[in-house]
């Protein structure tokens, strides 16, 4: 995949792309990833060159980066899994094989997103909205059933001793609470799917998550 397109803002246009990241991209790559999660955040959890290898040698078409001006601005990422590997609830380090993707299934019917990541520099632009297209469209492109991955809940902590999280993701989804994450998602034709309690170590999302899906309209 390589496109270009034009992002207009009120007062600019920028030039911007996207494609497959390689070996070349990897240094840019983890540094948005550390300008995105800075300290305290652990710099173990950040995207490191053994697994970035892996994304590109095992699924380059889930390998997809972002560019604005001839600058790097985001990255998104996805591997191919069955059915049966989503069955009875999975966490993320389980089902992303802890972001190496080993397990990528070249036969499986789901692409499953593994992360989603802007610069902050970039986050007002929409190219997260772009990124995740671009993912939809790889999903037309191989003729999968459906997207799928799980989605932060950043503001739950502010609701838990009230809500559980069902609860939580449909008062989001009526607007009658806003979450930074979901709420992208919902923007982003990702449709609730549950949730799953325990996905990922996530203070701010008492380590839930919610699964968030996007059907494929042409699967037959």
């Amino acid at each position: 995949m390589h496109k270009s397109f034009i992002i207009l803002g009120e007062q600019t246009a920028q030039r911007a792309a996207i494609r497959r990241y390689g070996p070349d991209d990897f240094e840019g790559l983890i540094d948005i990833q550390r300008q995105s999660f800075p300290p305290p955040f652990p710099p173990e959890l950040w995207w490191n060159e053994a697994q970035l290898r892996e994304h590109v040698g095992r699924f380059q078409e889930g390998a997809l980066c972002a560019e604005i001006d001839g600058r790097l601005a985001g990255s998104m990422t996805a591997l191919r899994v069955g059915e049966n590997q989503l069955a009875g609830g999975h966490t993320w380090a389980a089902i992303t094989d802890d972001g190496y993707i080993r397990n990528h299934d070249p036969q499986g019917q789901v692409l499953y997103v593994v992360d989603i990541c802007v610069a902050p520099a970039y986050r007002a632009t929409g190219i997260g909205k772009w990124l995740m297209q671009s993912m939809y469209e790889v999903v037309v492109h191989l003729g999968l059933s459906r997207l799928v991955g799980g989605g932060r809940m950043p503001n739950y902590h502010r609701h838990a001793a009230t809500l559980s999280p069902d609860a939580y993701v449909e008062r989001v989804i009526r607007g009658e609470l806003r979450d930074p994450v979901l709420s992208f998602l919902l923007r982003c034709g990702r449709m609730p799917a549950g949730t799953v309690r325990g996905y990922l170590e996530d203070e701010e999302s008492c380590d839930c998550a919610a699964l968030m899906e996007w059907r494929n309209p042409f699967f037959i």
